[in-house]
């Protein structure tokens, strides 16, 4: 079984800020990607040039000693699921602006929150439900001028997030075992897998410019999840999760810069709100030491 990493929401903060960059990057490759390929073929090309990119971390987590495992069937549903989510958070990328797809998105942490609890045993304590809230707030203020006129796309981020909720409490699930290059390597071997033929479908080959906007997305797609897995093994899923938040006003002003995307009151708002629960969320706990979750 793996060492369990000390608890310390310092260490799960630090990778979730790296989490935070690549997924931003990741979105605007994504869209520029889509414009000329496929999102099964782009989802190939990430995963295939990922585990190439992840090779390295796996030779000096000990070769493939180090991604032995004995959760396949676990390792094969979470990434069955996460393929699905992923799918559509890309179709939905070329269909929505930047800003409302993430905000959509964070209908995630209401659910994976819940999840975990259901399944995990984790505790949601009155300020872990507080940054929840807060941040779900403002989330919902941001999509407000769009409520009750969900188009394709929006509803396609849903179904995402919906998706991505029950793979965070998996990966959360997998880290008390598994370590997370291995975990990141299952990923991008499963979903490899389950891409190939409606990738072979539909193939046609890249321009030099699409290659270039490829690369970028496995080489954020494949450290990301690292980042993602690495924060998990710091901190429970509740805590880790409404981190996340910070993408949504992040992501305002990278559509703002890049596609001039609308930012209005409604976002700057409610990016106040979802701030707001990322401090309470991370001030919450004390400097030193960790609550026991159980009596033995």
């Amino acid at each position: 079984m793996l060492a369990a990493s000390n608890p310390s929401i310092a260490r799960a903060a630090a990778w979730m800020a790296g989490w935070l960059t690549l997924m931003l990057v990741i979105a605007v490759a994504g869209r520029e990607a889509a414009r000329e390929l496929s999102v099964f073929q782009i989802m190939l090309l990430r995963s295939t040039l990922g585990m190439v990119m992840l090779w390295p971390l796996v030779c000096a987590a000990g070769g493939l000693a180090a991604v032995r495992t004995q959760r396949l069937p676990q390792h094969m549903l979470r990434n069955a699921v996460h393929y699905a989510a992923q799918y559509g958070w890309f179709v939905a990328l070329s269909l929505i602006p930047l800003t409302q797809l993430v905000s959509i998105e964070f209908t995630m942490p209401i659910w994976s929150a819940a999840l975990a609890v259901a399944l995990l045993g984790e505790r949601m304590g009155v300020r872990k439900w507080a940054a929840v809230l807060l941040g779900l707030v403002g989330v919902a203020v941001i999509v407000r001028p769009v409520a009750g006129q969900l188009n394709a796309g929006q509803l396609i981020a849903l179904a995402s997030a919906l998706g991505f909720a029950v793979s965070v409490v998996l990966v959360k699930s997998l880290t008390r075992t598994e370590a997370a290059v291995a975990i990141s390597f299952w990923m991008l071997v499963v979903q490899s897998v389950i891409g190939l033929i409606p990738a072979l479908v539909v193939w046609q080959w890249p321009s030099a410019t699409a290659w270039g906007w490829v690369v970028v997305v496995a080489f954020c797609g494949t450290y990301s999840h690292y980042c993602f897995a690495r924060a998990m093994q710091h901190a429970d899923a509740t805590v880790v999760v409404p981190m996340d938040f910070l993408r949504v006003p992040l992501t305002a002003l990278v559509g703002w810069l890049a596609y001039s995307e609308q930012l209005d009151l409604f976002t700057a708002l409610g990016i106040c709100l979802i701030l707001a629960g990322n401090m309470l969320n991370l001030l919450r706990l004390p400097a030193v030491g960790w609550p026991v979750r159980r009596k033995v």
